[in-house]
């Protein structure tokens, strides 16, 4: 790949980590019905998304294949975009608490399919491919490799969230708390663009 496995490590599981509606919701099941009966939840997301992924990466195969300049070109918008995301990150407070209304936990197909609604599973689909699914390798073993490395951290970081849930712990019940792993998740984000900076 033209950024490394350690990039594309740092980028998944800040990506995975950060707080956005599949964490909240994942928390919000941990906190109500435990880990055990959200397994089937978490599974829909750490599956369903690099699901989404491949089918994302199939389509866009053939513009990031077109042309080194358009690569290029959409390599330096992902970048920028991603050190956007990474201010948005750093300045953000406590998140919302997620309201849980339903009489059961959200099963594997539902939390799947609700990949396909969520704006970050999409912003993060498309900056995934553009940055990492080039390099030495073919496209379609980067694109296995991309969705292999998001399977095994979005199971871990949304485990945490379901335990966080569930009260499992005191981390990140407070404000400066939230704050302090904003700042920590961004400055990782923003240290995983920089073999993209220099081509590596």
């Amino acid at each position: 790949m033209n950024a490394s496995l350690a990039s594309l490590a740092m980028f998944s599981f800040v990506m995975s980590a950060t707080p956005g509606p599949n964490n909240m919701m994942v928390m919000a099941s941990g906190a109500r019905w435990g880990i055990r009966r959200t397994l089937p939840h978490l599974l829909g997301v750490a599956l369903g998304f690099p699901a989404m992924l491949a089918l994302i990466g199939a389509g866009l195969s053939g513009l990031i294949l077109a042309s080194k300049p358009v690569h290029t070109g959409l390599e330096i918008v992902c970048v920028l975009f991603m050190l956007w995301i990474a201010w948005r990150i750093a300045t953000a407070g406590t998140p919302h608490e997620v309201a849980e209304k339903s009489a059961r936990p959200l099963n594997f197909l539902e939390a799947a399919l609700f990949q396909w609604i969520n704006p970050k599973a999409w912003a993060i689909g498309f900056v995934a491919i553009a940055l990492y699914a080039h390099g030495h390798r073919t496209f379609w073993t980067n694109l296995a490799l991309i969705c292999g490395i998001f399977i095994l951290v979005c199971m871990f970081c949304l485990l945490a969230w379901a335990a966080l849930g569930r009260g499992a712990g005191s981390l990140l019940r407070t404000e400066w708390q939230f704050r302090l792993f904003n700042g920590a998740m961004a400055l990782l984000l923003v240290l995983a663009m920089v073999p993209l900076a220099w081509g590596g």
